[in-house]
């Protein structure tokens, strides 16, 4: 009987634990899909032509 008390406790404390788990992952995917959407609407007003805007090196004369 002490046994089966002791397996009980085992699985309940591996549930809390996979759902702490699973709550955690939920967390940082959530944060991760906020900051996509914050970079996304912040390159939505931005333009970028892909070049820069000067000349890297000076022209030679």
């Amino acid at each position: 009987m002490y046994e089966y008390e002791i397996q009980q406790l085992r699985a309940a404390e591996l549930i809390r634990q996979a759902e702490n788990e699973r709550m955690a992952r939920e967390i940082v995917r959530g944060r991760r899909a906020a900051r996509r959407e914050a970079a996304r609407r912040e390159a939505e007003g931005e333009v970028h032509t892909g070049r820069p805007r000067r000349h890297r090196f000076p022209r030679t004369a």
